[in-house]
């Protein structure tokens, strides 16, 4: 899996800023999606805390020019909890077909669990089975992003990679938010969020 063509020549602060740019658009226009939107969708989207994403997308920057061990734990964290977000907006706003599934992700009596409900791990495993196609190949990028982040929860050494590493997965997310938006139906192309 390579990214978009485009992202590989944009600068780190560039990218953080279409990144940042795009997912508050994101979150800002499906805060606000009651009226058109299935009830349910909506209100969901309208508890979540959709301003934190965007808020968590301005602060990758922050790494760019970091160099700790501590600091590279959290900017897995931060990417981490990013792909996560983009997960449960997708979900969210997919509610009702989400909710149908009969690989919807449920709890240990057989309950269905919300999107903003679930973590990373069963909301990965949905995806692999029922939203991405053969050619999407986003699961590696998830787990290896999943992988890195689940550092920040250990006490034991675990492998967290470089900033190197960290800023190319920043690369792959550009890419991922951007197949997530597509993804998403918007009323009018007018509407749907844009990262310039």
């Amino acid at each position: 899996m390579t990214p978009d063509a485009d992202t590989v020549r944009l600068s780190h602060e560039i990218l953080c800023t279409r990144i940042e740019t795009l997912t508050t658009a994101m979150m800002g226009f499906w805060k606000s999606a009651h009226g058109w939107a299935p009830i349910e969708a909506a209100g969901l989207l309208s508890k979540s805390m959709l301003g934190w994403q965007a808020s968590l997308s301005s602060t990758l920057r922050k790494w760019l020019h970091s160099s700790s061990n501590g600091d590279l734990i959290l900017a897995w964290a931060n990417l981490g909890a990013l792909v996560e977000g983009q997960f449960k907006l997708f979900l969210s706003v997919w509610y009702n077909d989400y909710a149908a599934d009969a690989d919807a992700i449920r709890d240990r009596k057989g309950n269905l669990l919300d999107p903003d409900g679930c973590t990373l791990e069963p909301l990965r495993q949905f995806f692999v089975k029922r939203i991405w196609n053969v050619g999407d190949d986003w699961n590696p990028y998830v787990q290896h992003i999943q992988q890195r982040r689940n550092a920040i929860h250990a006490f034991n050494a675990r492998e967290i990679g470089t900033f190197d590493e960290w800023k190319r997965d920043l690369r792959y997310h550009l890419s991922f938010v951007r197949d997530i938006n597509g993804r998403l139906p918007y009323p009018d192309d007018i509407y749907m969020p844009r990262e310039t």
